[in-house]
């Protein structure tokens, strides 16, 4: 029996040091840069919340909530510009970022002649749009508690969800950007990326649109994904978040098993 699992364990153990090893790269490679790559991802979303947030709330008024509490409208939006800033952190990681590796700077044409598998890249590259996503995700709550908008113990409890979040998308766009053909094609998906944006809950809850309209908009991952972190931001909505979470875990394996069998195909054919 020891003998069965000690080679699993072993090839587990492997793999995650060569993923990790795919991390290490794109640390060396953005170190001198990485704060100004910080700064950039976590200003827009900001400027979002203290624009419409702050400035269009002050007319607007409060919302209720789905168990009937009211709430500002600064609180409503902020758990949704969180959403925005960690799936914007993670496909711009996952897409422009690995597409230009994959396409142009052939560096994962490089990786496969060393024993990192396919499957590793993708595991490591997708480590690396995590960690750059959560870092937009905590800096934003930081200003998010400093706004009184949530408390320190349920920012504690939001951060995670922001972490699927990111993984979610990460694994997304990894897997889209293996069908990309060229920079071209990225156009539809940044028009994709803002229609999510607009339309999933952000600034009016998704009960305010028609009825065809408000059943399409709930099942995009980015309203799953605010609803998530509203409800946890929050503290409202029940267990109801957990059916978030199988839905974003259900993104993070299929994105993952397309991107890898993807990228087996492109590199060694």
């Amino acid at each position: 029996m020891v003998t069965l699992i000690l080679p699993r364990l072993i090839d587990v153990s492997a793999a995650s040091r060569r993923s990790g090893s795919v991390v290490e790269r794109n640390v060396a490679a953005l170190k001198s840069v990485y704060w100004l790559l910080l700064l950039s991802g976590f200003v827009e979303p900001l400027l979002y919340l203290l624009s419409i947030g702050v400035g269009v709330g002050a007319l607007v008024g409060d919302l209720p909530l789905p168990d009937g509490r009211l709430v500002s409208y600064a609180e409503f939006v902020a758990p949704a510009m969180l959403a925005s800033s960690a799936m914007t952190g993670a496909l711009a990681e996952t897409t422009f970022n690995f597409f230009g590796k994959m396409k142009y700077m052939k560096l994962y044409d490089g990786m496969i002649a060393t024993p990192v598998r396919p499957f590793e890249i993708a595991v490591g590259e997708l480590s690396w749009a995590m960690l750059r996503g959560s870092a937009y995700s905590a800096a934003f709550l930081g200003v998010m508690v400093a706004l009184d908008l949530t408390s320190v113990t349920r920012a504690l409890t939001a951060l995670p969800a922001a972490v699927l979040v990111g993984f979610a998308f990460g694994a997304l766009g990894m897997a889209i950007s293996t069908f990309m053909r060229s920079w071209q094609d990225f156009d539809l998906m940044g028009s994709a990326q803002f229609t999510l944006f607009l339309f999933s809950g952000t600034f009016v809850p998704a009960q305010a649109y028609p009825t065809l309209l408000h059943w399409l908009i709930e099942i995009t991952p980015l309203y799953r994904s605010v609803h998530l972190i509203r409800g946890v931001a929050l503290g409202s909505g029940g267990w109801v978040w957990l059916l978030d979470v199988l839905y974003l875990l259900a993104m993070v394996a299929i994105g993952l098993l397309v991107a890898s069998r993807r990228m087996g195909r492109l590199l060694y054919q």
